[in-house]
């Protein structure tokens, strides 16, 4: 890695301005995780914007153990050598300046802006200077790190030998997360998202290839790594498949979002110990803007209620507060006739206005979908779970965690802990929907013929969690 020759004495900040880092409870590490900057030209676009979310890192206190930038620290895309050798230059010798990288390291992955072709490529390998550990051929542009109990692989999604953007390794990191299977903390890191984000999709250029997306996330769920953990997206987002997290943070500075409006610049604390994953998400600003507790709890046994079907009074409504998750279980047994229609398991909504929360099946493979309207006058958001099979009985939980924005409607089978987010495409999630008053179970809002459940037996549980 490069090192600073100097130090910013602007770096320093006031006590009184620092803000408190999470903590492992007990044994564990605690880092930053940030990524697409796309800085490293005085006075351009993004320099300002890179600044102002460092100026918040500079805030932590403590300082993290290390710092993980899943790629697109430059602005790149330039087929001169030396210019790309002057932006790294002044990304690490400048703009990190602040950063004592022999006592704070820095790991990186390839990016879209970084190494885009050989000579890319090669600049990376030369400055960056990262472990050698990789596949063939890839040698500081893939690797590992192993830090005691936490293991963390760095793939290249888009090496030039395999195709370029887009295209992913996997052999050998199945082979490098087995052979670390002592680890207890398992994360891979690459610049390219697995599962599209915010709406944002397409094959080779914002996220992986899609015949790599189930052998790839085949090899993370078998392996037992805890996140993946990527940029290129300009948003904040997690998700979970099969238990697996997918991070994304892409907000250190590129002056764009997608969608404007709705993402922001950002950087992630998190900590890691025998417990689990915690992370706050910061804006320039310092302000926590999403937090995430990983794996959630189950619920307490009493915190459960048995809701007959039919109309009831709400038993918590109004907006759902930050750590808060509400867990519901649903058994039963699937149609077997007249099965397309839209059937209701659960409703929340208000007389007068078309339900803001609906949870059933809809169309001929009885596809677990929730659709929550948010903005009177507006089309609803929908997102999309397992299907039902036809007759078929079925334990199915659902998990409601305002805090994980769009990834937060969850699902498992009563049988597995792993937990897997309804596919969506929308940017936001359930955290500034208030619950009505009125409650139905079994049928719509237009009471029991209104799209009702067609299937037999159906029983269902609420509970909710306070953090």
């Amino acid at each position: 890695m490069l090192r600073a020759d100097h130090r910013n004495a602007k770096a320093i900040t006031s006590v009184n301005d620092s803000i408190p880092a999470i903590l492992p409870r007990g044994k564990g590490h605690q880092f930053v995780l940030y990524g697409d900057s796309c800085s490293g030209v005085p006075g351009a676009l993004h320099e300002k914007t890179f600044a102002s979310v460092n100026a918040v890192v500079q805030r932590l206190k403590p300082q993290p153990e290390f710092i993980l930038f899943p790629g697109d620290e430059i602005i790149g895309l330039t087929p001169d050598a030396d210019a790309l050798r002057t932006q790294w230059r002044y990304w690490f010798d400048t703009e990190m300046a602040w950063l004592d990288r022999a006592a704070i390291p820095v790991w990186h992955t390839t990016g879209n802006h970084t190494t885009y072709d050989l000579t890319s490529e090669a600049v990376f390998r030369t400055l960056l200077d990262l472990p050698k550990n990789g596949p063939p051929g890839q040698a500081g542009l893939s690797y590992f790190v192993r830090r005691d109990d936490l293991l963390m692989v760095f793939v290249n999604t888009l090496w030039s030998g395999l195709g370029g953007e887009g295209h992913v390794e996997i052999d050998w990191l199945e082979a490098t997360l087995r052979a670390h299977r002592d680890a207890r903390h398992k994360l891979v890191l690459g610049h390219h998202p697995v599962f599209p984000i915010n709406g944002f999709t397409g094959t080779y250029q914002r996220e992986i290839g899609h015949e790599y997306t189930r052998p790839f996330w085949d090899v993370l769920v078998n392996e037992n790594v805890l996140a993946y953990l990527c940029s290129h997206i300009l948003a904040f987002d997690v998700q979970a498949h099969s238990g697996v997290l997918q991070i994304c943070t892409a907000g250190a500075g590129t002056a764009h979002r997608m969608p404007e409006g709705v993402e922001y610049l950002h950087c992630v604390q998190a900590a890691l110990d025998e417990q689990g994953l915690r992370y706050q998400v910061l804006d320039i600003d310092g302000a926590v803007r999403e937090r995430l507790e990983w794996p959630p709890l189950d619920p307490h046994p009493a915190q459960w209620m048995q809701l007959p079907r039919g109309e009831a009074e709400a038993t918590f409504p109004g907006p759902v507060q930050s750590g808060c998750r509400i867990e519901l279980r649903l058994t039963g047994q699937s149609a077997t006739t007249d099965v397309a229609s839209a059937q209701t398991i659960f409703t929340a909504f208000a007389p007068g206005s078309i339900a803001p929360f609906w949870l059933g099946l809809r169309g001929p493979r009885q596809t677990l979908t929730a659709i929550v309207g948010r903005d009177p006058g507006r089309s609803p958001s929908y997102w999309f779970g397992p299907d039902f099979p036809d007759g078929e009985s079925f334990d199915i939980h659902i998990l409601i965690y305002p805090d994980m924005g769009p990834g937060g409607l969850l699902y498992r089978h009563h049988n597995t802990p792993r937990w897997s987010s309804f596919h969506s495409a929308t940017a936001r999630g359930v955290e500034q929907l208030s619950w009505p008053r009125h409650w139905a179970i079994g049928h719509g809002q237009g009471g029991g013929e209104d799209r009702p459940f067609r299937g037999t037996a159906l029983n269902f549980q609420i509970a909710r969690t306070e953090a």
